[in-house]
């Protein structure tokens, strides 16, 4: 390292990320590999500029990375990456319109005044239809409803139910990503790498179920397993 450069810890430091992260930006386009000291990294005041600029991109302003990488990577003309953001600021409004929507919506829920909405609140049967695809199906009663959307060709049908698992569909078009394990909601993160998992846990046991149903290797075989390992990170 010499006076005018810093390793990997330190450029990540800087702005409260792991070292990770900016391995995993870097393979992503977002930032350009920089300078190597032998076989580690080395980071010069125009490297962590550029870190910075990645930072306001995917955390500040929340950009996917694709969007980031167009940004900050420096390759893109002026006329590129301002349309770039314009997307984003358009694309952020929408999200803005919906959350403002939601806030209004559980504002007027909270005017209910019964202990069990569900079971007590007698215009709940016109905020489903107002609010909810329960609205396109004209039946009366909700039993006659479901079997009619079910007919219509709905999301689910009899081939599917029990199984416990989110429409994919819904969840491409909400951008939610599930857990292969318990099929819970995967929080999303502009640092480091997409999670795969929900947690620790559904990571541990997906190990487990792998190694249960491997062959043990023999001996001198290696028994490596590959980078697509769902083995926790040591």
């Amino acid at each position: 390292m010499t006076d005018s450069a810093v390793h990997i810890g330190a450029a990540a430091a800087l702005y409260d990320l792991t070292p990770s992260t900016l391995r995993w930006w870097e393979r992503q386009g977002v930032l350009d590999p920089p300078g190597r000291d032998g076989h580690r990294r080395l980071y010069r005041e125009r490297d962590l500029r550029r870190i910075g600029l990645a930072y306001l991109c995917c955390v500040t302003g929340m950009m996917p990375l694709d969007r980031a990488a167009v940004v900050s990577s420096g390759r893109a003309d002026l006329r590129e990456w301002r349309n770039t953001i314009a997307g984003q600021i358009t694309d952020l409004e929408r999200r803005v319109e919906a959350m403002e929507a939601a806030r209004r919506y559980l504002a007027h829920l909270l005017k209910c005044e019964d202990d069990d909405i569900a079971a007590q609140c007698p215009v709940l049967e016109g905020e489903l239809v107002a609010h909810t695809p329960r609205g396109r199906v004209p039946e009366s009663d909700l039993v006659a409803a479901a079997r009619a959307a079910q007919a219509r060709g709905g999301h689910t049908d009899a081939g599917r139910d029990e199984n416990g698992a989110g429409d994919s569909r819904c969840d491409e078009k909400a951008g939610i990503t599930r857990c292969p394990g318990c099929s819970g909601v995967v929080t999303r993160s502009a640092r480091g790498r997409p999670r795969k998992y929900c947690s620790r846990a559904c990571q541990q046991r997906a190990y487990r179920a792998r190694r249960s149903t491997v062959p043990q290797a023999g001996k001198g075989s290696g028994g490596v397993v590959g980078p697509e390992s769902d083995h926790p990170a040591r």
